[in-house]
């Protein structure tokens, strides 16, 4: 099963997220295998506003015990998250699906 994560950081979050961020990508490590990408979504200034994550899950129960563990999600640094299914066909210029 592979999602994409969009997740908006609230208003003002910046400098939380910045305190958050060692334990968010010490969680994230935990699920290397699951995270096909990951990154900061920017503003027009090039400030952090949120990020992306292109993950690949078994089941949709691992899917949320993940998020329930992510840092961002208990500090609420993000507001807003949006997943979407979705079917990686590239990935590092190769093909991998349909």
């Amino acid at each position: 099963m592979q999602v994409l994560v969009k997740a908006y950081d609230g208003e003002g979050m910046l400098e939380k997220r910045m305190e958050v961020r060692p334990r968010h990508l010490e969680n994230i490590g935990k699920i290397r295998g699951k995270v096909l990408c990951a990154g900061g979504l920017l503003n027009e200034e090039g400030r952090m506003k949120g990020s992306v994550l292109i993950l690949d899950f078994s089941c949709r129960e691992d899917l949320d015990a993940y998020l329930a563990s992510e840092p961002y999600i208990q500090e609420n640094v993000w507001q807003k998250i949006e997943v979407e299914p979705m079917n990686v066909v590239l990935l590092n210029g190769e093909k991998v699906g349909k």
